[in-house]
């Protein structure tokens, strides 16, 4: 059996439990450390003791897909809050190197991110300091990106000399110097495609935008990649939490010798020139990125394909792009008229009857699913037919989801594979998705924050005093969420188990999901 080893970016479920998903479809074995050893949230993982594990389980796998952020820093947190020399953390990624030597057969699928800088004050997940100046540090490095990009008119060289007086010279040194240390990383990480230690790089744009400082570390790799040859063995991209399954998905896609061939479809016109919230490119340039770092190829029509992704996509980008919680009357006004949802509905029922598998990629607003158009698709009876689905965070987050569900998934229906244990792990991924995107992110979320933690004398950050009263909570309005929106026609009995809050916050959620036939 051909064996994969995983080291996670952290211990979140997106992150550790996605790629476990996927491969409890296919006959590759993942093997992943246990989960206490990766640390929590701000807290870093024991390196030495992943290390450790990595190295006795390394020695019989065939391929490895590690995350780096993890490897080095102890997960995406704390990659964002280190102290670490470049020294260290280059003697940290020495362990590589070691397992190619080693077993020289060993497949070693790497991916490291570009640090976010968020547009807002919130040390949530960043530096203390971010909660006081985290706006001022992404302005500045917005203006310091443009000025070098395009040039700044006299309003805008003064409010950057503005911003740039408020962050104390102490604060912007820290911030600037770990961003330092993580592009010396990333610097590094890219040599060692070069050296063949690793076979093929994923560097993703942790919720970028057009200009700032990730855009600007992109360009310096970008140039990099290019002086190094490294081709088509490193690639560039939007995205982060979703990169364990895309790669899962290529060493999967390499396992099998197979390359998928994907037909994409929008909801809009604009859907392949509109640049999503969160991210630095138009969302038909970033599908491409997805399509082949997971080992697919991007086909020029329908017949003939392995798969449809039909994208319900935003006709507008960036700050005018609507959330999944803004309330469907506040959406822009192209959400109205420029989007074609029943059309859109129809050509998914179309491309199903015409035995094409289709997977669903729900990007059309950001942090969760599209609730009317979902409520669209439920009524016209099509739930059930379509074979992956995703609508998570950010569109990056989604396309690699649903991507890397629909490759896998066409391979066996591809050969006929008809093993009903593979089949029911894999619907109950999609119905996963469908609780956990749908049902959580644009519906009960909301709805317990405003309604049911004010009764607990809990909010979104402070929780964990009733955590058990909130989980109790949660899965009763899945259950409702699923009963009311999915049951009808589902081929067996859902059972929704463990619910649990990873962070102790609301943003994100946790739970099996077991599909009785």
């Amino acid at each position: 059996m051909h064996k994969i080893v995983y080291i996670p970016l952290d211990e979140r479920p997106c992150n550790y439990r996605y790629p476990l998903y996927l491969a409890s479809m296919t006959d590759l074995q993942l093997e992943v450390p246990e989960i206490g050893l990766l640390g929590r949230k701000k807290t870093p993982a024991d390196s030495d003791s992943v290390r450790d594990w990595l190295v006795g389980a390394a020695s019989s796998a065939d391929s490895l897909i590690v995350s780096i952020d993890m490897l080095v820093h102890g997960g995406i947190v704390p990659s964002r809050l280190h102290h670490s020399s470049e020294a260290e953390c280059k003697g940290r990624l020495e362990v590589l190197a070691e397992l190619k030597r080693t077993n020289p057969q060993l497949r070693i699928y790497a991916f490291n991110l570009i640090t976010r800088v968020p547009a807002y004050s919130s040390s949530e997940e960043e530096p203390d300091y971010y909660a006081d100046y985290g706006n001022e540090i992404y302005t500045y490095g917005w203006l310091t990106d443009k000025a070098e990009q395009e040039t700044l008119d006299a309003e805008e060289t003064a409010r950057m000399e503005a911003v740039k007086a408020k962050i104390p010279p102490d604060v912007l040194d820290d911030f600037l110097t770990r961003r330092q240390t993580n592009s010396f990383v990333n610097a590094e990480t890219m040599k060692l495609v070069r050296d063949g230690v690793i076979d093929f790089l994923i560097i993703p744009l942790d919720d970028n935008s057009k200009y700032g400082f990730s855009p600007l570390e992109q360009r310096k790799l970008s140039l990099l990649a290019e002086e190094l040859d490294l081709g088509d063995k490193i690639m560039i991209y939007p995205g982060a939490d979703e990169i364990g399954c895309t790669l899962f998905a290529r060493a999967f896609c390499e396992a099998k010798q197979y390359t998928p061939k994907a037909f994409v479809r929008y909801s809009s016109v604009h859907g392949p020139f509109v640049v999503p919230k969160y991210e630095d490119r138009s969302l038909g340039e970033s599908i491409k990125y997805h399509l082949t770092a997971a080992g697919a190829v991007a086909h020029d029509h329908s017949a003939g394909t392995d798969f449809i992704l039909m994208t319900n996509s935003p006709p507008v980008g960036q700050k005018e792009m609507a959330e999944c919680s803004t309330p469907y009357g506040q959406r822009h006004r192209s959400y109205f008229s420029e989007v074609n949802t029943k059309e859109f509905v129809q050509a998914i029922r179309h491309y199903i009857r015409e035995g094409h598998m289709v997977a669903l990629a729900d990007v059309a607003v950001s942090n969760g699913s599209d609730h009317p158009f979902m409520k669209l698709v439920s009524a016209s009876g099509l739930l059930h037919d379509i074979a992956a689905y995703a609508a998570w965070n950010t569109s990056g987050n989604t396309m690699g989801t649903v991507v890397s569900h629909a490759v896998i998934e066409s391979y066996y229906r591809g050969r006929g594979d008809e093993s009903a244990e593979r089949l029911n792990r894999s619907r109950a991924y999609y119905y996963f998705r469908l609780i956990e995107d749908w049902g959580y992110q644009a519906i009960v979320r909301k709805d317990v924050i405003h309604n049911e933690l004010p009764k607990l004398g809990a909010s979104y950050y402070e929780l964990t005093h009733v955590q058990a009263e909130v989980n109790a909570v949660i899965r009763s309005k899945l259950e409702q969420f699923f009963e009311q929106y999915v049951q009808e026609g589902c081929p067996g009995r859902v059972r929704i188990e463990d619910v649990h809050l990873p962070w102790s916050r609301m943003f994100e959620v946790g739970f099996e999901v077991v599909l009785e036939q």
